[in-house]
């Protein structure tokens, strides 16, 4: 029944196959690159572990900006892992995320929090500290500077709750902005890219930041033994008494309706997202920076009037990833995915949500750039063209049948004679 399940998206876009095949070939392929030396082995295979469509992404880039970006990537799921157990005193929390960009200096500290991988992770984050050590200076500067500022919000915010829009910005650019600010120094170290501005790197990792909170509304909200919460007052107090109350199936008009304020809310950081992809030189460096920005609007505009977000789990269809990932090599595409994407949660405002016309008017700014781009009739769309097609793989069906059809038929004719 599971394998039938997993089998009835590719029924319904059949051209999810072949992109689907590519992306598991190469994450065979990137399981293979694995090193052997034990602490880069368990740096790279723990990265499979906590994000596989990263692991995946970063392969793209070359081994020594590639090393860096890893061991980056850990250090701060690490420190969001000590942040995100609510488990942990608060007056032992706080130090340790004011002092953790320190620790990545000792090969001895470890501090045990977190489950599953994450907990395997901190237990033996040696590993990490050991590789870290081993990169070149300008990138060990870069990691510790953003670590120590990312440690040092994310304390100040263990003690204040997200109140307003304003405190909610911040949050975000401590926790995100800071990564963005942080690749682009990484990037700047390897050669590879020149200065960026950090104003746009700030708001490109804001907008991704935003897109989890989003998305992660209900499985913050149940967090045991304390909720995570995220989502400003100023804008759910708007709608509810209580931010779990938008839970709640007798406040569903409600629950939508905050969760439109906060997607509008989100497509404000467009602009700087599209700004910030095409200064990007490097192929390679542009490829891992554009995907995640792409799965970012794609995910708003599946979450956008959806009240699935306050039900389960809300994500991109895991063909429509694989395309993503197959089809983004030039701004081109960018722009074609960020125009069809904004279509596509366009078509789904209704007039009578109290924030219609700000959300369509940020949809028409972001689609307003991507028409001036000049780009959009080089590239044929696999979004807006992205409706169920049963009959490809009927007939596909039909040709697997018959052949085996023709197979039995021919190995009883065989043994008769």
């Amino acid at each position: 029944m599971a394998s039938l399940q997993a089998l009835l998206p590719m029924l319904k876009h059949p051209d999810d196959i072949y992109p689907l095949l590519k992306l598991k070939l190469a994450a065979k392929q990137a399981e293979k690159l694995i090193p052997t030396s034990p602490h880069w082995g368990f740096c790279y295979s723990m990265l499979h572990k906590v994000s596989r469509s990263f692991a995946l992404v970063i392969q793209q880039l070359s081994s020594e900006l590639r090393d860096a970006v890893c061991i980056f990537y850990l250090v701060l799921r690490a420190l969001d892992t000590v942040e995100d157990d609510t488990s942990i005193d608060t007056m032992v929390k706080i130090p340790i995320l004011m002092e953790f960009h320190s620790h990545i200096y000792d090969p001895d500290w470890h501090f045990a929090c977190g489950t599953k991988e994450y907990k395997i992770l901190m237990d033996q984050f040696h590993h990490v500290s050991t590789a870290f050590l081993e990169l070149s200076g300008s990138y060990q500067e870069a990691i510790e500077d953003i670590t120590m500022k990312m440690g040092a919000g994310m304390a100040k915010f263990i003690c204040k709750e997200v109140e307003t829009i304003d405190d909610y910005e911040e949050y975000c650019h401590y926790v995100a902005g800071h990564v963005g600010v942080g690749l682009s120094k990484i990037f700047h170290a390897s050669g590879k890219e020149g200065t960026l501005p950090d104003s746009i790197s700030n708001s490109m990792g804001i907008f991704l930041q935003k897109t989890n909170i989003i998305r992660d509304y209900l499985e913050d909200i149940n967090e045991i033994p304390k909720a995570r919460m995220y989502w400003p007052k100023e804008i759910w107090s708007k709608y509810v008494k209580k931010l779990e109350d938008l839970k709640y199936e007798k406040n569903s008009e409600k629950a939508v309706q905050c969760l439109n304020d906060m997607v509008t809310n989100a497509l404000a950081h467009i602009e700087d997202s599209l700004k910030y992809l095409s200064k990007l030189s490097d192929p390679a460096i542009f490829k891992f920076c554009a995907i995640p920005q792409i799965m970012a609007i794609g995910t708003l505009s599946l979450c956008y009037n959806n009240i699935e977000v306050f039900r389960g789990v809300v994500k991109l269809r895991r063909g429509l990833t694989a395309k993503i990932i197959d089809r983004t090599n030039t701004m081109a595409d960018v722009y074609r995915a960020f125009y069809d994407f904004c279509s596509l949660l366009k078509i789904k405002v209704e007039l009578k949500d109290p924030n219609a016309h700000v959300t369509i008017k940020s949809i028409e700014t972001a689609q307003k750039i991507c028409r001036e781009s000049g780009t959009l009739d080089k590239r044929k769309s696999y979004i807006a063209d992205d409706l169920p097609n049963y009959a490809p793989a009927l007939i596909a069906i039909l040709v697997v049948i018959l052949a085996m059809l023709y197979a039995y038929l021919s190995a009883s004719r065989g043994s008769k004679a």
